[in-house]
């Protein structure tokens, strides 16, 4: 068999594997766009079901991870760096599986079981008894399959974002996590950034002031790998023939979450969402691909750039964006205001009042005394290793840290849920006309128990 034809039954087999899940995804999500203010009987659930403030037993985890692609294979390298013991590998691919073995082996360490039979390899993986710690990288439709199979089989799951699409399944975590009293961490990167877990660190300690609103967004140009014929672009560009709304929220949405303390204090409480035209993806095709080339037959439905309002209990604002179909510089806005001062990120600059300079920007120089001790600890790592500017790193070395010292997890299930329900609350918001749709309480009115993000708590 030619290299050429090996590598286009190896797409069709993950074209595949993608479809599959694809299918029982939209099964789901069908019943689920008008859920924003279900699950009212739920939320009257005694205290004692809580995960929150749930520590993690005390063990030094031994981790199965389910997808080796581009990014699990980077999540991998780093939980290697952090001395991370890893048992099992799946992949539908056979030569990533085996690729991140040899990686796994490189470390000295006894090579990983590998898991390739099929699209359900991954239930045999998550049914051994020797692990404590599933990590899911795999394509978004099949996160929450996953994660639910994981804890039900006695594991804590760490899942890519967004850890779920629809509120449903968003819920659905929420109900497994409690249940099984396993966590559901979603692998929120951009929380450990150095300059996110800096001004977090700024905000308690009160240099902000009373905090009044922030901005964040997903802009990243991702024209080209989402027509890729590799990677993420089997799949990615799917998504955006079937919805119109913020399809990605959680990397800029998450610190701003952690800046104002919410489930620990605030809440969500609605979202107001509107779209522009879809124009960028069809000028691309138009510039890129000849005319039988079949992408011409899809359809694509979401509007370039996504603008969502989001209201807290305490009467904050957060404004949130999303564009990956056009040209734009890398941004995420991160940017807090309060009645001291005010934050904005790309690139880092800020804004006290009294400041020398008159009304101008200030350098965030000043004030890197206030550096996170986990960058203090482990930046010089984090820098060598890569990924996202070393932010991946520091994720992961936390999330071990935590299950090593038996401490409760800086993001929980709770979090995981509320940060992905921005994307199916915004698509009702837009299908009818920008109108206002309440947020769930996934912590069923336990929103008040903690007062500040575990990552300045626990880890400052």
């Amino acid at each position: 068999m030619t290299n050429e034809m090996q590598d286009v039954l190896s797409a069709m087999s993950r074209r595949g594997f993608i479809r599959l899940g694809t299918m029982s995804a939209m099964s789901a999500g069908l019943s689920s766009v008008s859920m924003g203010e279900s699950k009212t009987e739920a939320e009257e659930k005694p205290l004692s079901s809580t995960m929150i403030n749930v520590p993690f037993q005390q063990v030094n985890p031994k981790i199965g991870i389910i997808g080796v692609g581009g990014r699990g294979t980077n999540l991998l390298e780093n939980l290697l760096a952090a001395d991370a013991q890893i048992t099992a590998i799946c992949d539908v691919v056979q030569e990533k599986a085996t690729h991140a073995q040899s990686l796994v082996e490189k470390t000295g360490q006894k090579p990983p079981t590998l898991y390739t039979d099929g699209y359900h390899a991954y239930e045999a993986l998550v049914a051994r008894e020797d692990l404590d710690l599933v990590l899911i990288a795999t394509p978004w439709n099949w996160h929450v399959e996953m994660a639910v199979a994981a804890m039900k089989h006695g594991k804590h799951a760490a899942v890519e974002v967004p850890s779920a699409t629809t509120i449903e399944d968003c819920w659905k975590l929420v109900d497994t996590s409690e249940q099984t009293r396993k966590h559901c961490i979603m692998l929120e990167n951009c929380c450990y950034g150095f300059n996110e877990t800096l001004v977090l660190r700024m905000i308690q300690a009160g240099l902000f002031g009373d905090l009044l609103y922030g901005e964040g967004a997903y802009i990243h140009d991702l024209r080209e790998e989402l027509f890729s014929n590799k990677g993420e672009g089997l799949w990615r560009r799917t998504v955006h023939t079937e919805r119109d709304g913020n399809l990605y929220p959680t990397h800029g949405l998450g610190p701003v979450a952690n800046y104002m303390s919410i489930q620990r204090g605030d809440r969500f409480d609605y979202i107001v969402s509107m779209s522009t035209p879809q124009r960028g993806l069809d000028a691309y095709r138009a510039a890129h691909m000849s005319q039988s080339d079949p992408r011409w037959a899809e359809r694509y439905v979401t509007g370039d750039m996504n603008t969502s309002l989001i209201k807290t209990a305490k009467g904050l604002t957060i404004t949130l964006k999303h564009d990956v179909s056009n040209p734009h510089p890398y941004d995420r806005i991160n940017t807090i205001a309060g009645t001291k001062g005010v934050f904005a990120d790309y690139p880092a600059r800020i804004y006290f009042d009294g400041q020398a300079g008159g009304e101008q920007w200030g350098s965030i120089d000043p004030y890197k005394r206030y550096q996170h001790p986990l960058w203090k600890e482990e930046g010089a790592i984090a820098a060598k290793i890569g990924g996202h500017g070393g932010m991946d790193y520091i994720m992961l070395y936390r999330l071990l840290q935590c299950m090593r010292q038996g401490l409760v997890p800086d993001m929980d299930v709770y979090d995981a849920a509320t940060w992905c329900a921005p994307a199916p609350l915004s698509l009702q918001s837009v299908e009818n006309g920008s109108a206002p749709v309440k947020f769930p309480d996934f912590t069923r009115g336990h929103w008040q128990q903690r007062s500040a993000s575990q990552i300045v708590t626990q880890a400052g």
